[in-house]
């Protein structure tokens, strides 16, 4: 989020645009060979939809094909939305990843979730007893 702030703080709204194409593009791609992997890995398991391998693996021709026409039109741009991309590694490995934090740490976690709650008009649900209707 801080990234996004500041690139539209810098740049016009059609670079920010482009950067996020980029990024969105990249994670279908992603997310397709994840499906591929798994249907190769654990074909067992339940899938509520299930289609043909030849879809996805025909996306992701096109997909290869666009990706790499971007990275080649479009360095720049494209570095930036790797950039953007990978500044959620740290938040991946501070948030997620590391295991047994500081009491100080997780409570600056949870506040900062409550303030985001109460900014964005959410609210988590705190897996208590439901109330009847």
């Amino acid at each position: 989020c801080l990234a996004t702030l500041v690139i539209m703080l810098v740049g016009d709204t059609y670079t920010l645009i482009n950067y996020v194409s980029f990024i969105n593009y990249l994670c279908y791609g992603v997310t397709i060979i994840g499906l591929i992997v798994l249907r190769w890995k654990k074909p067992k398991i339940f899938r509520p939809i299930k289609v043909n391998l030849l879809i996805p693996i025909t996306y992701l021709a096109f997909w290869a094909f666009l990706l790499i026409f971007s990275l080649y039109s479009e360095p720049v741009v494209c570095g930036v939305g790797l950039i953007i991309i990978l500044t959620g590694v740290p938040v991946f490995f501070l948030g997620v990843y590391w295991r047994n934090k500081p009491k100080c740490v997780n409570r600056l976690i949870e506040s900062m979730t409550c303030w985001g709650q109460k900014l964005c008009f959410v609210v988590y649900p705190q897996g208590g007893v439901a109330e009847e209707e």
